[in-house]
């Protein structure tokens, strides 16, 4: 039998996430998890389940997390969207808001993910590079798209733009502005606030990083009850299932263990930058939990291959713009301290 899929399916390279080493030993610095446990919460959350939990189908509405998120932010339930990992919030905001007519507009360099989901939905896609400085670029209100997406802090490059700069754009544009806060957890600042000022933003929330629940895989997205109603009618029926609700629920009402965690992160990002700097490194600051870091010594390329044969795993994007930079994921200090160790073989 012969067949074809849609043009753009059979054309299109696809995501490529970041890769999953066997090795349990391998110290794994290449996908921005956490490196502490979640919330003892979690697992008691997990223990709590039943039998009949999982005969059934779960909440449809994730109306726990939905309270709990609703408190812990100061908005109403109606404004909170759960997800299997922020990425399908991503995929629901596409499928609402872009089609042949309707573009999808973000900066670059940004998160591979986008241009992927714009290729998918067969959108035009609108890349407005960022400046040096990787500021707002001033172009990016001007492109008419009817969505437009701007993560924050930045991913891959560890930036963070002001909160009034992203107020002014969402004033300036028509369509839909998502605000990616992936890793807004290890920042100083966000844009919840922006919520009681506008009706055409949404904020994306991801529990794999702060949390420590990337193998659980869910996301929240606080928004406009327009927007929220739109994406809850282009969601799979039970998008995420009753353990991962339980657990993320319990995980978000724990902060004094999140905080906790998070300043353990921020504590040794500080660290690994200052020590990444005295083995000649050129480190920018970071507001998230991984370093994009660059050398002259070596190539880029070659330090990711030498640092797997220490089984160390770091990320390499072999794509204009980051050929000569590495992105570390920020570990704990036993994981540091063998990744700074192997460096400074490798450098010699």
């Amino acid at each position: 039998m012969k067949y074809n899929f849609r043009d753009n399916i059979e054309n299109m390279e696809g995501y490529t996430p970041g890769f999953q080493p066997s090795d349990p030993a391998a110290i794994k610095l290449n996908t921005n998890e956490n490196p502490y446990a979640p919330s003892p919460r979690v697992f008691e959350a997990l223990g709590k389940l039943s039998a009949l939990d999982m005969q059934r189908y779960p909440r449809v509405f994730w109306d726990k997390f939905r309270e709990v998120a609703a408190r812990l932010h100061g908005v109403e339930p109606e404004m909170i969207i759960g997800g299997n990992g922020a990425d399908e919030l991503l995929t629901m905001l596409v499928r609402c808001c872009c089609d042949s007519g309707r573009p999808l507009a973000y900066p670059v360099l940004s998160y591979s993910l986008y241009p992927v989901l714009a290729t998918i939905q067969d959108c035009p896609k609108i890349e407005t590079p960022f400046p040096a400085d990787y500021s707002l670029p001033a172009k990016l209100a001007d492109t008419g798209a009817a969505l437009t997406i701007l993560c924050n802090p930045n991913a891959p490059t560890a930036t963070f733009i002001s909160i009034e700069d992203i107020a002014d754009l969402a004033e300036e544009i028509d369509g839909v502005l998502a605000i990616d806060e992936a890793y807004v957890d290890f920042s100083e600042d966000n844009c919840v606030r922006l919520l009681k000022r506008f009706n055409n933003i949404i904020i994306l929330r991801s529990m794999s990083k702060g949390y420590s629940l990337a193998g659980m895989r869910f996301g929240y997205g606080l928004g406009a009850p327009r927007i929220i109603e739109a994406m809850i009618k282009v969601k799979d029926s039970y998008n995420v299932n009753v353990a991962t609700q339980a657990v993320a629920t319990a995980a978000l009402a724990d902060q004094d263990y999140f905080r906790q965690n998070v300043k353990k992160i921020k504590i040794q990002r500080d660290r690994l930058t200052h020590e990444l700097r005295a083995l000649g490194f050129d480190v920018p600051e970071s507001h998230t939990n991984f370093l994009l870091a660059r050398t002259k010594r070596l190539a880029a390329r070659e330090i990711h291959e030498k640092l797997t044969q220490h089984n160390i795993y770091i990320r390499y994007f072999d794509i204009e713009g980051l050929q000569d930079r590495l992105r570390i994921s920020v570990g704990s200090a036993e994981q540091n301290d063998a990744l700074l160790s192997a460096l400074q073989d490798i450098l010699k």
